[in-house]
């Protein structure tokens, strides 16, 4: 059995060019994943899950949004990227891409938080067979608990508003965050975190079209006990946004202590270091392929 991945252009709906790679396996075709990413994180942070699952069977696509990683042309203060527009370009051409490359096959999403949220933006979303999302949650501010929350509200609502202002876009970087986030990305997702439902509080003001009321896929939706952000009722408010999808959705709670390890977070499901939790997806993906 032998792998291989491919750096390729993706050309967007608005013909903006992002950057990807896909894996291919010599094994029998079981499925298609496209991996969306966390806000901020680069596709490089998936690269050997990626290759787990092509290991497994599955073709597999990555990429990073506008305005970040290799896909960040130019200055970043002048990237138009936005939350909205990486669901309903960027997403949106990475599953048109991956269909085309693995034709006549089960299309899974893997998402990684923002990579969940935004999957009711896409109109090819119908496509998909099954939604795996792991610390996918609405982030809202409220639910968080002390200290953690003190340390969000000063991210969101003072760091934010500030690095956009006096660098014209949000460095992140500086306090853990991902990538430098480009102005409009770090500014919508301040307000949405903010607000119930995270996406749906742009619903009729910047967002007038979207799939999360016609999405009807089955989904799995896992969260770590230890994770600040997507406690579990931030997860079943993201859940409540896919009014139709909500009742075939399922939801796990890991416990770093069952499977062994110090820590999983809002980050870590996809370390190599935490390779014990990957048969979760396998098992998913195959059930649903």
């Amino acid at each position: 059995m032998t792998t291989t991945q491919q750096d390729v252009a993706i050309s967007c709906p608005d013909n903006i060019s992002i950057s990807g790679t896909i894996y291919h396996s010599s094994l029998p075709l079981k499925g298609a994943v496209m991996i969306a990413p966390a806000t901020g994180i680069k596709q490089v942070f998936y690269a050997k899950f990626a290759m787990f699952l092509a290991q497994q069977g599955f073709g597999v696509i990555t990429y990073d949004n506008r305005g970040i990683g290799k896909s960040l042309t130019g200055n970043i203060k002048k990237s138009s990227a936005s939350l909205q527009c990486w669901g309903q370009q960027d997403q949106t051409a990475v599953l048109d891409r991956l269909m085309s490359e693995f034709p006549s096959t089960s299309y899974h999403l893997v998402g990684h938080s923002a990579g969940g949220q935004l999957v009711g933006l896409m109109p090819n979303s119908h496509n998909l067979t099954s939604i795996f999302n792991f610390a996918c949650s609405s982030g809202c501010l409220k639910n968080m608990h002390f200290p953690y929350a003190f340390k969000a509200q000063f991210f969101m609502n003072l760091f934010i508003p500030a690095s956009n202002l006096i660098f014209g876009h949000a460095k992140s970087q500086w306090v853990g965050m991902g990538e430098p986030l480009p102005k409009q990305v770090a500014k919508q997702w301040q307000h949405w975190c903010n607000g119930q439902g995270y996406v749906k509080t742009a619903f009729g003001k910047t967002i007038f079209e979207h799939h999360y009321d016609e999405l009807d896929v089955p989904s799995l939706w896992l969260n770590a006990e230890d994770d600040d952000i997507a406690n579990n009722t931030n997860v079943a408010d993201m859940i409540s946004v896919f009014t139709k999808a909500k009742h075939r959705a399922q939801t796990q709670v890991l416990s770093p202590e069952s499977y062994n390890v110090e820590d999983i977070g809002h980050m870590k499901f996809f370390s190599s270091q935490r390779k014990q939790l990957w048969p979760i997806a396998i098992n998913w993906l195959a059930k649903h392929s």
